[in-house]
């Protein structure tokens, strides 16, 4: 069954202006102990950085950059192009000792991030550990096994190989940073009206996709988030879906798409005791009449009339 679009476009423009509100916790998806908002929220909205940090990239300000998407990346750890951004900003330092810690998090948030594969290696290698820096170089080139030169990336794993050897070799390599550009908010709003079309559709992979590669020009939106916890989620990829709706309320407690999808999760996953949570949440939020309490309301009773 199609499921109805979650929010109008406009608070993806205009970021998190409306709602700010307390910090989320996140807790096991099927566990009834699991953490709800507490009463403090972010000291930072991380959209906002995120917007700062890629403006002043972009301007090679690397030092106001990465304060920035320090400040992300302290609310939101996951979101790997911020922790990319933060490394590629410590590089334009000069600095690869602070780098390194941050693209390993890249990579362990999104292994398949070829731009922080390379410069981890670059990374490892100006710092004098040959050992890891071939053992990336090593990851990166049975990559170039498997994609036989016929890959979309083909260019980019040889470049990424090249770039590696020549700081194994002693030099700087000039070309790091990221492969991609950062596209504006609009070229956001439309990637995110097509993922929705594609959920709607039950197209969860190709939303999936067009969700995480607007992460990169919209910074960890938690409409963005939330979606990506919906489609993972309804792909069964459950540990994934609470990764992402954990992210989306760590960004905006208050979210009141990914408190009632989150609560659906831990339903389905038998955390009736967590669904009630979000739902004693949500009236607190919105009180009668609210679309999201409703959603979840009727699930939660669904399931109870369903045991009986």
């Amino acid at each position: 069954m199609a499921k109805r679009a979650m929010f109008a476009l406009a608070p993806l423009a205009l970021g998190l202006a409306l709602m700010a509100g307390p910090a989320f916790s996140a807790g096991s998806g099927g566990s009834g102990g699991a953490a709800m908002p507490s009463e403090s929220g972010p000291q930072y909205d991380p959209v906002a950085e995120y917007r700062k940090g890629t403006e002043a990239y972009q301007a090679k300000d690397y030092k106001n950059a990465a304060k920035a998407f320090q400040r992300v990346v302290s609310v939101v750890p996951g979101h790997a192009p911020a922790q990319y951004l933060l490394a590629s900003s410590y590089i334009g330092l000069g600095d690869y000792k602070k780098a390194r810690k941050p693209l390993e998090q890249a990579i362990k948030a999104d292994p398949a991030l070829l731009d922080a594969q390379r410069d981890l290696g670059v990374t490892y290698a100006k710092l004098g550990d040959t050992a890891k820096a071939q053992a990336q170089r090593d990851k990166i080139a049975a990559l170039k096994t498997s994609c036989a030169g016929s890959c979309p990336q083909a260019r980019q794993i040889d470049a990424a190989l090249a770039d590696i050897d020549s700081a194994m070799a002693g030099a700087t390599p000039q070309a790091l940073g990221p492969s991609r550009p950062i596209s504006t908010m609009a070229s956001v709003d439309k990637a995110y009206v097509e993922a929705v079309s594609l959920i709607n559709e039950g197209k969860y992979q190709p939303a999936i996709a067009l969700l995480q590669d607007s992460l990169w020009d919209a910074g960890p939106h938690p409409d963005l988030l939330t979606y990506l916890g919906f489609a993972n989620r309804k792909l069964q990829h459950f540990d994934v879906a609470t990764g992402w709706y954990g992210a989306a309320l760590a960004v905006a407690p208050n979210h009141r798409g990914a408190l009632e999808y989150y609560g659906e999760l831990k339903l389905e996953r038998g955390d009736r005791a967590g669904a009630l949570q979000h739902l004693a949440r949500l009236e607190q939020l919105c009180g009668f009449g609210c679309q999201q309490a409703d959603q979840l309301r009727a699930q939660i009773n669904g399931s109870s009339a369903s045991a009986l």
